[in-house]
């Protein structure tokens, strides 16, 4: 058929984000990419397929081995300048659910809620009431729940897509000191 081509073009995915924030938090060995599907709650080709797009887009680069290691800054620019405009926020109603954003750590402790209803990821085992903010991706919950390391990433990737300038500084520094940026 005339015009119709394949896009070559390889775009980022929002499971992209998880995966190397949960590869971010091994500074040894990379875990297999078994054990990132299963932490994860993603399949195994899932995650390979995150892997080699992460590594088009120059956030990640396989080492010696072979193995996925994050590039630590790119992945900082991406998340400080790019992350709300690839994968905006997308809010919902009342519900119940787990804490992020501002209202998970560890922004909890540095912002001051108002008497608004907190952001919370739509969960079946939550135990805050507040107004759904869609995560990353639908795993994003019981992934976060198994790893608090992960879970404090994620919160703060919710803080730059969907918070106030004030919150997005604050989770900007948090990500640095946490990825050692």
């Amino acid at each position: 058929m005339p015009g119709s081509q394949v896009n070559p073009q390889v775009s980022l995915r929002p499971q992209d984000v998880t995966v190397l924030l949960r590869l971010s938090l091994n500074e040894e060995a990379a875990p297999s990419y078994a054990t990132l599907a299963k932490d994860l709650h993603l399949t195994v080709s899932e995650v390979h397929a995150s892997v080699k797009r992460a590594i088009s887009a120059q956030l990640a680069r396989k080492d010696e081995s072979g193995k996925p290691q994050v590039l630590v800054q790119p992945l900082m620019q991406f998340l400080q300048h790019g992350v709300r405009y690839c994968f905006p926020a997308v809010r919902g109603e009342l519900t119940r659910g787990m804490p992020t954003a501002y209202a998970a750590a560890p922004l909890k402790d540095k912002i001051l809620a108002g008497n608004e209803p907190p952001p919370v990821w739509p969960d079946k085992n939550g135990t805050v009431r507040g107004m759904t903010l869609h995560p990353l991706y639908p795993t994003t919950p019981r992934a976060a729940a198994s790893n608090p390391k992960l879970y404090e990433l994620l919160a703060l990737v919710d803080a730059l897509r969907a918070g106030s300038p004030r919150e997005q500084n604050l989770a900007v520094k948090e990500l640095e000191q946490r990825l050692h940026a």
